[in-house]
């Protein structure tokens, strides 16, 4: 494997966030596939039940939500425009949208991502170089997201990054090149919290998206912990 299980955290980072929790975790010789009827009924599921519980107009109010948003407030990010991974399912759902089933390790993130409300990450473990440094984008630093163009970012915004890339825009989105494939046997598990957002809720999405991950992909979870930052 190419990643180094380490991840380094940015002392600027520190400054700007105080005290957040990350979850890790890593999944090891998965079999990325279509999703079975099983798991994408889990999915509607899913979505039928945010549906009963949430309401469009109203979901700025809930605690996590709003917990993401005034992080990207407070570090000069237009929450309006670009929007935390969660609150984007979270919405597309609410508007009658059905979220598509990718494969069994994306449509286990998302299950988790929408019952938690915490973003997840997903990264092929053998693409990611070195180690995983938290830490603020340098000016015009390049990242191509999934299903969106390249892109050149400002100075200072908080990102996940291996040796060669960029691999998550915090908390927002990851990269194209470092995502699940059909080719894909390891994945990195990342739990993203923001100042507010408690451990345990942390814990509970990392833990969800790992298990079904085992359960829907096979494989076995050689790595599973929860990172203070500062």
């Amino acid at each position: 494997m190419v990643w180094d299980n380490k991840l380094i955290i940015n002392d600027i980072i520190c400054d700007l966030l105080g005290e957040v929790w990350i979850g890790l975790g890593l999944a090891k010789n998965v079999t990325v596939s279509i999703s079975s009827v099983e798991q994408i009924n889990m999915l509607r599921n899913v979505e039928s039940d945010v549906r009963s519980k949430f309401s469009l107009m109203e979901i700025t109010k809930h605690p996590v939500v709003r917990a993401y948003r005034d992080f990207y407030w407070r570090i000069g990010i237009d929450p309006t425009k670009q929007r935390p991974s969660s609150e984007a399912l979270l919405r597309r759902v609410l508007q009658n949208k059905s979220i598509p089933s990718i494969n069994n390790i994306v449509d286990a993130g998302n299950i988790a991502s929408l019952t938690t409300l915490i973003p997840i990450g997903l990264y092929d473990a053998d693409i990611v170089e070195g180690s995983i440094v938290f830490r603020l984008s340098i000016k015009n630093e390049r990242f191509v997201p999934i299903g969106g163009r390249e892109e050149f970012l400002n100075k200072g915004q908080p990102i996940l990054a291996d040796d060669k890339r960029i691999i998550h825009l915090y908390p927002h989105r990851d990269s194209s090149e470092t995502m699940i494939t059909q080719n894909t046997k390891n994945v990195i598990v990342f739990s993203l919290g923001v100042p507010g957002i408690n451990l345990g809720l942390i814990n509970e999405a990392l833990e969800m998206t790992l298990r079904l991950i085992i359960k829907y992909a096979g494989g076995s979870v050689s790595e599973k912990r929860i990172i203070k930052i500062c």
